[in-house]
């Protein structure tokens, strides 16, 4: 569990900097420049992303149960599922599912972290999910406050993005429903 916590607190903390010090980012990215600073980010990203996977697979041989979640709301949180993966792509194919959301790849995240939260009732999945959810809805709040926020990089926007994000973003859904999750990460959503 150590190894999930140490890792979860290094991810959410490095995409929390433009939350908490967006000064201290800017003179980081004046000082090494824009490219070693991309490097460096992407680095501790990945290496605490991959602890964090790595310590909640640990956690998984010595479960510590806190609720039991009703089948009731396993439904729930496949229904919740639904707009995640198309909300993560219209963050960067804008049109107008971007524009209405105005924050799609955050909705997405708090989404994804409610519909597990309701689904899963161990200690590893409210620490995991529960730091996701909470980091989400702070940055959510904070990029709305923002004066000028910072401009995700995607295509251009066009109508035709919409299409792509709602048959591209449900047809991943459909894969990791039917496939995908049992796969990657060990469980099933649905009963074959």
């Amino acid at each position: 569990m150590l190894l999930l916590v140490i890792g979860l607190l290094v991810f959410l903390g490095i995409h929390s900097v433009s939350i908490v010090a967006p000064g201290w980012r800017a003179a980081q990215i004046a000082r090494l420049g824009e490219g070693p600073w991309k490097g460096l980010y992407s680095l501790v990203s990945i290496a605490s992303f991959v602890a964090m996977l790595y310590g909640y697979g640990m956690a998984r041989h010595a479960p510590v149960m806190l609720y039991a979640p009703p089948v009731a709301l396993r439904h729930l949180a496949l229904l919740l599922m639904l707009p995640v993966f198309p909300l993560l792509i219209a963050a960067y194919l804008p049109g107008r599912i971007k524009r209405v959301a105005r924050h799609p790849m955050l909705l997405a995240v708090i989404l994804w972290a409610l519909a597990h939260l309701i689904a899963n009732g161990s200690l590893r999945d409210v620490v995991l999910f529960g730091g996701f959810l909470l980091w989400a809805i702070a940055d959510l709040v904070s990029v709305s406050r923002r004066k000028n926020p910072r401009a995700v990089p995607g295509a251009p926007a066009s109508p035709v993005n919409d299409v792509i994000v709602v048959v591209a973003g449900l047809g991943f859904y459909a894969f990791m429903v039917l496939y995908g999750h049992a796969h990657w990460i060990g469980v099933a959503p649905v009963a074959p």
